[in-house]
């Protein structure tokens, strides 16, 4: 393994980021569901496990898609960008299932909002030795987080429609999370994993080398970088996604949260039974000299990853192009076992379908 392969995999198969099964008993949930079901039947669709939940109400036709997603952390160096992509990223969630967000709700939990607290960072070490930090009161930071909720939403012409509020929390990460509730605009829900070999990947939109976690939790940058919030990207990126959706051969859909291309990639492959191939210098950028490491798994917002047949490749990239956002076919699902992703040629990541158990244990001792 190389370093960034350590990386993703560690992301993939050991993150509870992309491991959630492992700290939540789901069994149990599908168990309750099947209950409830025989009250409500075929009132759920899709429950947990895809980019979000499906559902039907009662004596309505049209399909309803929630998400729920936190960004905490890094609201310590960031409030207002990770507040604002929070926020974006549920809703991209719900865009990936086929559906325009329209509702927002949000909870924030933080400590009493008169104790000071340090924004930037060294927000983690409750005392600032870099001299980039900023001192304010809890309730300060609070009015900063939900600024950059309330200007994604404003992006991106979403309610929102209610929330909480607790300050009763001790602990230096506040709590930010939000839910999000759109409808269904596609004549069927739209899922993460791939449907056949040989379909076209085509990303919609530019990366950078903001959201870096990743890269940071490797060893591979030496300062964690937030996400940066794009707004009228975001809305740009959403508006084009719709405009691929309306041509009626979109086959799987993917937006790009943590790691970036290679988690969209690797998890929409590994579901789906298939492996991919992808190019990374085809992957439209819009910094100079990035890395290959980082167009592979920085986590620049408002971009998507769509799967469609050969033929209409085209059709559906013009289709996005017209809507004013960069794309690009990258690469292609494979009939494989692993991802591979390569740059100007040369082998960059490659990535199975199922490490073996030498491989995760390995990773398990890095951490």
């Amino acid at each position: 393994m190389n370093t960034v392969e350590r990386a993703l995999m560690d992301a993939l198969f050991l993150h509870l980021h992309h491991n959630i099964d492992k700290a939540i008993d789901f069994k149990a949930i599908e168990a309750l569901n099947h209950e409830v079901g025989r009250i409500w039947p075929g009132a759920l669709i899709i429950g947990p496990g895809d980019d979000a939940a499906v559902f039907k109400l009662p004596n309505i036709e049209r399909l309803i898609v929630g998400k729920m997603e936190s960004h905490c952390s890094p609201c310590v160096p960031r409030p207002y960008d990770a507040a604002a992509t929070g926020a974006g990223g549920a809703m991209r969630d719900v865009l990936a299932m086929g559906a325009r967000p329209i509702f927002l709700l949000n909870f924030v939990g933080t400590r009493p909002i008169e104790e000071k607290v340090i924004v930037g960072p060294c927000g983690f070490e409750g005392k600032c030795t870099c001299g980039k930090c900023t001192e304010m009161t809890s309730g300060e930071r609070l009015n900063v987080i939900m600024k950059g909720v309330r200007d994604m939403c404003k992006a991106m012409d979403v309610f929102i429609v209610g929330g909480g509020l607790s300050t009763s929390f001790s602990d230096i990460v506040p709590a930010v999370v939000v839910s999000v509730i759109g409808e269904l605009v596609t004549p069927e829900p739209l899922t993460k994993p791939a449907k056949s070999a040989g379909d076209k990947i085509i990303l919609i939109g530019d990366t950078s080398n903001d959201g870096n976690d990743t890269l940071y939790r490797a060893g591979l940058v030496k300062e964690m970088k937030p996400a940066i919030a794009l707004f009228e990207e975001e809305k740009k990126t959403m508006e084009a996604t719709l405009a691929a959706f309306q041509t009626g051969k979109v086959k799987a859909c993917s937006d790009l949260g943590a790691a970036g291309i290679g988690a969209a990639v690797c998890e929409s492959a590994r579901y789906g039974g298939f492996g991919a191939r992808v190019d990374l210098t085809q992957a439209p950028v819009n910094v100079d000299k990035l890395t290959p490491e980082e167009v592979l798994i920085c986590e620049t917002q408002g971009r998507f990853a769509v799967q469609v047949a050969p033929e209409h490749a085209e059709h559906v990239l013009a289709a996005i192009q017209s809507n004013g956002k960069k794309a690009a076919i990258i690469g292609e699902i494979t009939d494989d076992d692993k991802e591979i992703f390569e740059y100007n040629g040369k082998t960059v990541a490659v990535i199975p379908n199922t490490p073996s158990k030498d491989v995760l244990e390995e990773l398990v001792k890095e951490n």
